[in-house]
């Protein structure tokens, strides 16, 4: 299993928004998310911030890089838009986090 951690950028009056949205997300979000070989799969809030962390363990790296092709990804991403920062694909932008410690 593969460990990445990222994070993102809330915008500070949208945060409440964003946890409805996230509880429950999609069925067909969640699907695809298992589909395509994510587990442990967590979002934290820096209230200080606003900015998320995430957490997720993957199958592979391929897998999870397809997700962003599939059309409930793309059509998450729209309806998150307006609540964080993003490309102008809508994709979150993510700084993909580096793992420095890890006990087991």
């Amino acid at each position: 299993m593969i460990r990445k951690a990222f994070k993102m950028k809330l915008y500070a009056d949208k945060i409440e928004e964003y946890k409805l949205r996230h509880n429950p997300i999609w069925d067909e979000l969640k699907h695809v998310l298992k589909t395509y070989g994510v587990h442990n799969y967590s979002i934290f809030l820096d209230e200080d911030t606003s900015y998320t962390f995430g957490y997720v363990e993957i199958e592979s790296e391929a897998q999870w890089n397809a997700i962003a092709s599939t059309e409930t990804c793309k059509n998450w991403w729209k309806h998150m838009a307006e609540l964080m920062e993003t490309n102008p694909d809508y994709s979150p932008v993510s700084t993909e986090l580096v793992e420095v410690f890890h006990l087991d």
